[in-house]
């Protein structure tokens, strides 16, 4: 047994839909005051258990809707788990929603700062490191542009650029290969890959079963919020496979 540096224990995930349709604040607010809103809960999650050792990458399988996206978000952080608990060692770093938590009216300069806040990152070591991301996100002058005139592709390197400025102990990544152009796709993956060298933990969720037999030697199969397989990539990746046809 090697050293459990991930264990998600019983976790569970509620959240709340209101079962009408409403057009705007206005009606909903009408609506709530007369107590005309229904809630329906909704488990995204459910006692979900597993632990990952040093050195593992797992891959997180499952349809649209099986809860992959909310449980990377559980164990970053992002999001509180309604039930169980998650425990983590070592520095992480999520590759979720790349460029989430940017402030749109900051300039991509000031918001490297903020982001590397929200991640946990001191002002001295992004100050140290700050022109090793602006020359990793190729945004050049637009950097000192604010955001909100920035395309989903630039939010997105300027994110992974931030993102990958650690050596991080465990990386977190939801589909990050899909994203920005060839070119970008192609050396953000090879930067991924020299950190797998290195000896880092991975968690990956992504629809392309050849990508994830490709990186991780285990995997974990969702369905509708509770895990219904996992253990050695290959044989969870079959059963996934049987589904998807």
């Amino acid at each position: 047994m090697g050293k459990v540096v991930i264990r998600v224990d019983h976790v569970g995930v509620k959240f709340l839909m209101s079962s009408q349709k409403v057009d705007n604040l206005k009606e909903f607010i009408i609506k709530k005051l007369n107590r005309q809103i229904d809630y329906k809960s909704f488990w995204a999650l459910k006692d979900v258990t597993f632990s990952v050792e040093e050195g593992d990458r797992v891959g997180i399988l499952g349809l649209n809707g099986a809860g992959k996206s909310t449980l990377l978000k559980v164990i970053s952080g992002v999001l509180k788990a309604t039930e169980g608990s998650v425990i983590t060692k070592g520095r992480l770093a999520p590759l979720l929603e790349l460029g989430a938590g940017f402030d749109m009216q900051y300039t991509g300069a000031e918001n490297i700062y903020l982001y590397g806040a929200v991640l946990g990152y001191s002002k001295d070591f992004i100050k140290e490191k700050f022109q090793e991301i602006v020359d990793f996100s190729e945004l050049g002058e637009f950097i000192n542009v604010p955001v909100k005139n920035y395309s989903s592709g630039m939010k997105t390197r300027l994110g992974f650029s931030i993102a990958t400025v650690v050596e991080p102990q465990i990386l977190i990544l939801d589909e990050v290969f899909a994203v920005g152009d060839a070119k970008f796709r192609k050396k953000s993956e090879k930067k991924v890959k020299a950190m797998f060298k290195q000896g880092v933990t991975v968690l990956f969720v992504s629809h392309n079963i050849e990508q994830v037999k490709s990186i991780c030697n285990k995997a974990i199969l969702l369905e509708k919020g509770t895990i219904v397989a996992q253990g050695d990539v290959d044989d969870v990746c079959k059963i996934y496979e049987k589904k998807v046809k």
